[in-house]
């Protein structure tokens, strides 16, 4: 990607994930059928091949970027199931992160992520929330987005070639039409296990296609 592409700023509330997730909702349905381009019509991609992958990720790795909302549940139990499917996978350039479109720098996983990540046998507590930035939307050669409003923000920052909602993207979809990963915060346990296990099925289903175009 190429630098110094223009981005917006990110105005919503730190704290109000759910207000910045209905708005950017209806942002989307209006930018697609208001009477203005669409994210494919205006170049910006949403679609990232597995040819456009193979020719704009960098030598010696792969880069593989998670968001969500606010960094503390969906994006960091993808992060930390992918990065045990790269050791499984045996993928030692494979390097995962996760970020939020509305994220407060530094805040912890929320427990029920850390406990669904633990039942599992994963670690999230240490893990510190991280804001999407033009630089690490940059950085990455592939973001996968837990639901349309993140998808959004990413075309926003200038990346939207490399981005795809996660369910499109697992599935092989050729339209970004898949539906969103829920959205636990604020629930009890069993929704955070549910999520994670949900995520799990389609980070499997992701490194299919991922094994095709990442170097062992």
């Amino acid at each position: 990607m190429a630098p110094g592409r223009g981005h917006a700023s990110a105005v919503w509330p730190l704290h109000d994930h759910r207000l910045y997730e209905r708005h950017a909702h209806r942002a989307a349905r209006g930018y697609r059928s208001g009477g203005q381009a669409s994210f494919r019509d205006t170049g910006d991609s949403c679609k990232p091949s597995l040819e456009f992958m193979q020719t704009s990720s960098r030598e010696g790795g792969f880069r593989l970027l998670f968001v969500c909302t606010g960094n503390t549940c969906r994006s960091p139990m993808a992060a930390v199931i992918a990065r045990r499917e790269v050791v499984e996978l045996a993928l030692p350039g494979v390097e995962v992160r996760s970020a939020g479109v509305a994220a407060s720098e530094g805040d912890r996983a929320s427990g029920g992520a850390v406990r669904a990540a633990a039942r599992n046998g994963l670690d999230l507590s240490q893990h510190q929330a991280t804001q999407l930035t033009p630089e690490l939307a940059e950085w990455a050669d592939l973001i996968l987005v837990m639901s349309p409003a993140h998808l959004l923000r990413v075309v926003e920052l200038g990346a939207g070639e490399t981005a795809a909602l996660i369910t499109s993207f697992a599935e092989g979809r050729e339209e970004d039409s898949g539906g969103s990963v829920p959205d636990p915060i604020g629930g009890p346990d069993e929704h955070y296990l549910e999520t994670f296990e949900f995520l799990e099925r389609l980070i499997a289903r992701a490194f299919e296609h991922l094994e095709a175009v990442v170097e062992k």
